[in-house]
């Protein structure tokens, strides 16, 4: 999923607030990764989920 999409899904408006508060701790705890980490600025940059982020979802009951 790209910035917007995830964005849109959590129902936030706040582009930097959400890139603060959301997407970066989860990118620092492992959760999501990115598919064009050598250019994380890319227009085309979208996230994924990792293993982690997989079994964080199942123990939360959300996935």
């Amino acid at each position: 999923m790209g910035r917007e999409a995830l964005q849109s899904a959590l129902g936030l408006s706040d582009r930097k607030s959400f890139r603060e508060r959301y997407l970066k701790p989860a990118l620092d705890d492992g959760l999501i990764a990115m598919t064009i980490p050598d250019k994380p600025n890319s227009r085309l940059q979208k996230y994924r989920l990792t293993d982690k982020g997989r079994q964080w979802l199942t123990q939360h009951g959300d996935g």
